[in-house]
This record gives C-alpha cells, structure tokens and sequence, in this order.
C-alpha cells in the first residue's frame, strides 16, 4: 500500500503570505531531498474572517517509493516545519492515509 501523509492546521488570515512562502520554500528543498516527492499546499479560508485552515499534501509515485511516504520523510517533514511553526496557530495534524485505487 502506498502512504500518503496530510497534515493541517489553523494559521490568522494576516499571515498567509509568509506562510505560503516558507511551506512552498519547504516542499521545494524537500522535492530535491526526497526525488519524486509529489507535495500540495492548500488553503481553506475559514467562515471566521482571522483564521484559515491550510493542509499540506504528500505522497510518493509507486515508481519512486514502493511503500510511498516514508518514515524519514515524515520525519524531515516536522523537523523542517519547525522553522515556521510560530506562524500557525494550534498544532499540526498529520493522517497517514493508504492508496486504496
């Protein structure tokens, strides 16, 4: 089964752009860490005007990682997320769902 990983959390609407920046910036250094890493940012904006709710996205193609989001890539995940962590509000929530199709 392929693992894919999905984590959000709730970030005040006035810091969207450095949060978009530094999760982007992220997911770049860790598509060259990690060849074949497929990663989204997405963003909710919430009903309540100073919070939206952001979710990042990861997975790896059966051609690149037989058993997809590895352990050490969860890892390197939360240790670089650490750097911008003060921009959210609350924790990170991370699912690990299995590819069933």
């Amino acid at each position: 089964m392929l693992r894919e990983l999905y984590v959000y959390y709730r970030a005040p609407v006035h810091a969207a752009g450095a949060l978009r920046r530094a999760v982007s910036e992220m997911q770049d250094r860790l598509r060259c860490e990690f060849p074949g890493l497929q990663a989204r940012l997405l963003r909710r904006t919430d009903q309540v005007e100073v919070w939206d709710t952001w979710m990042e996205t990861y997975a790896m193609p059966p051609a690149a990682d037989a058993g997809g989001v590895s352990d050490a890539l969860r890892v390197t995940i939360e240790q670089q997320a650490a750097v911008w962590r003060h921009l959210c509000d609350g924790p990170r929530h991370t699912e690990v769902f299995d590819a069933s199709a």
